[in-house]
């Protein structure tokens, strides 16, 4: 279903809600940036001020409607779950995302990441992630005390200040929640949720057939003239 973009009364700013560009240019892409989002969605589900968004227009700066990017992922610290149509910062309590994660693909270019490298420095992002999953490789930035985003030396067993997760890669890219759990696709989710539902049903009948063997002995007390109830 299309919906319609209010427009604004005359004289105000329009900021669109769409940039007009596809959300992952293949199933690669799109599969890891579901997942990020989603699992971090999951992490964050009892906390009402994260706010966790995938795709979503973030413009910085009020009167600026050129001046916007989408980020792959990104999570707020102190802002209230709910939709949004884009992420007008000035509406925030001008807070910006603290995280943000690119997932790359073959159209990305690298003027083009150092533009969103440029523009997560400018506008106070504290942590940037970007993964290539065609390559295997993954990138971060931290915040430092002198206000720069610095590139950080090693990824592999990095812990996000401000997540809490582990990154690791392997043959992939591996994230681990603070309680060790991995990330889950939402295939492997369905599988534990099936998994789940299974080991439930057993035990149902486990408890089943004790209450059938417990009547059975009861009645078997009874033909013999003994109240099972006294016992």
């Amino acid at each position: 279903m299309v919906t319609q973009q209010q427009k604004p009364a005359s004289g105000e700013v329009f900021y669109p809600e769409s940039d007009g560009k596809p959300m992952a240019d293949n199933t690669k892409q799109f599969r890891w940036i579901v997942v990020i989002e989603q699992n971090l969605e999951w992490l964050f589900a009892d906390n009402p001020n994260v706010f966790v968004a995938g795709d979503l227009l973030w413009y910085p700066v009020e009167g600026n409607n050129r001046l916007s990017t989408a980020p792959d992922a990104m999570v707020v610290f102190g802002r209230p779950k709910g939709d949004r149509g884009s992420y007008q910062q000035w509406k925030e309590d001008n807070l910006p995302p603290q995280v943000v994660f690119e997932i790359l693909s073959p159209s990305n270019t690298q003027p083009e990441m150092e533009r969103k490298l440029l523009f997560y420095h400018t506008y106070g992002v504290e942590e940037y992630y970007v993964y290539d999953p065609d390559r295997i490789q993954l990138s971060g930035w931290q915040r430092a005390e002198d206000g720069l985003l610095d590139r950080i030396d090693s990824m592999s067993g990095w812990i996000s200040p401000r997540l809490g997760i582990r990154f690791e890669l392997g043959t992939e890219l591996q994230l681990y929640r603070p309680d060790g759990t991995p990330f889950f696709s939402f295939a492997e989710i369905n599988q534990l949720l099936d998994q789940e539902r299974q080991r439930a049903d057993r035990a149902e009948q486990q408890l089943e057939q004790e209450r059938l063997r417990s009547q059975q002995m009861a009645e078997r007390l009874r033909s013999l003239g003994i109240d099972p109830d006294a016992l």
